[in-house]
Formats: structure tokens, C-alpha cells, sequence
């Protein structure tokens, strides 16, 4: 049985073994567009701090892994309460993934917060801000085919600080997925407010 570290597949390998398929028609992940909710005037005052902490950070580099989830995602998340009931937080989750029809096991430990198990929150392993999503995306939606959830599709998210992507994923006969558009610090206004509607979306779907 040959064993291959998660952080060592990329999409190629995806399509090869797993026959995953990227689905670019805008019916496919209408979630993150659709029917979002409105924010509160507080909540966007607590993201106008998350994106000022974050250009206050980057005058004091290197930034780490670790000072993205203390002063972006955390936060984040917890102003979309992702910490209470039912949803539960997990991190350094194990993961096998079994290759089909071949004896090969893909395995990795997640640093990464679950969900209610439909929805995954992957931090990428960065030394910089301007890190690229491409290198997590093999990596994530590996964690994602391997998701107990197998009726319904599963949904991700990628940040590394200064951008987030969201990943939806329909396992089948043929396992297809598709991401949203890039939201970066960078672009004019706070494009956090859309990540938190969206997170709002998944929530309601999440717990349907």
C-alpha cells in the first residue's frame, strides 16, 4: 500500500485519480452569489478592524500562519458564530483518502476547522501574505473527496490572509467542483463583508 502525503497532490493527480472536474457554468456554485444576507452595522465595524489590523500587520512582517488566524480568520469566524451550537470546531484533523482501484492512501493532517462537516475552513501554511490559493486548492478539495459527506455537496474555504476563495464540491460517478470569485484585502471597500454574507449562506445550508 504506497502512502502519499496530502500537501504533496496537486490537481493533476485529482484528475488523474479521482477524475475531479472543475465546473465553470454559474449555476454550478450559485450559493456564494445568491440570497446573501445583510450585515449589521456592527458587524461591519468589527470587520473594518479585522482589515485595519491586517494592513497594520503586514508594516511588521514576517507574517505567519499563525498571526493570519489569531487577527483575520478567528475573528472572522467568530463574528459569524461559528463557535456556538451546533457547529463544532476541530483542528489538526487526521484524513485518509483512499485512491480507487489502486493501493494508494492519501493522507495529511488538516490544519484546518470543521464544521458540521459539511463546511471546511482551510488555512494555508504561509510565510507570506501574498502566498497564491492555486497552492492550496489540490490540497483542500483532497480533504474535501475524503469528507464523510457524500449526499450533499461540501463546501470550503481557502485564505491565506490577504485572500479567500470559496470551493464547492458534488462527490458522484464523476466529482465536480467550482470556486468563487478571489476576495482580496486589497480591492477598494472590505471585501470581508462578502465573505461574511457568504458564510451566513453556508450556515443556513449547513444546518438545513
Amino acid at each position: 500500500m504506497q502512502t502519499i502525503p496530502a500537501r504533496d497532490i496537486n490537481l493533476r493527480y485529482l484528475i488523474d485519480n479521482f477524475g475531479i472536474q472543475l465546473v465553470q457554468e454559474p449555476d454550478f456554485f450559485f450559493e456564494w452569489q445568491r440570497d446573501l444576507s445583510e450585515l449589521t452595522n456592527y458587524d461591519k465595524q468589527l470587520l473594518d478592524k479585522i482589515k485595519q489590523g491586517y494592513f497594520n500587520l503586514l508594516n511588521y512582517p514576517p507574517l505567519l500562519e499563525g498571526m493570519v488566524r489569531q487577527a483575520i480568520t478567528d475573528p472572522l469566524l467568530f463574528i459569524g458564530d461559528f463557535y456556538l451550537a451546533p457547529f463544532y470546531v476541530k483542528s489538526e484533523e487526521s484524513i485518509d483518502i483512499e485512491v480507487p482501484d489502486k493501493d494508494i492512501i492519501v493522507k495529511g493532517r488538516i490544519d484546518t476547522l470543521v464544521l458540521r462537516d459539511q463546511l471546511w475552513v482551510m488555512i494555508i501554511e504561509s510565510k507570506k501574505a501574498s502566498f497564491s490559493i492555486e497552492a492550496g486548492l489540490a490540497q483542500i478539495l483532497a480533504y474535501m473527496l475524503g469528507s464523510p459527506t457524500i449526499n450533499k455537496p461540501t463546501f470550503g474555504m481557502i485564505a491565506t490572509g490577504s485572500e479567500f476563495i470559496f470551493i464547492k464540491l458534488v462527490k458522484g460517478s464523476t466529482n465536480q467542483y467550482a470556486t468563487s470569485k478571489v476576495f482580496s484585502m486589497r480591492n477598494p471597500g472590505n471585501d470581508l463583508y462578502d465573505v461574511l454574507k457568504i458564510f451566513k449562506k453556508l450556515i443556513k445550508i449547513a444546518i438545513a
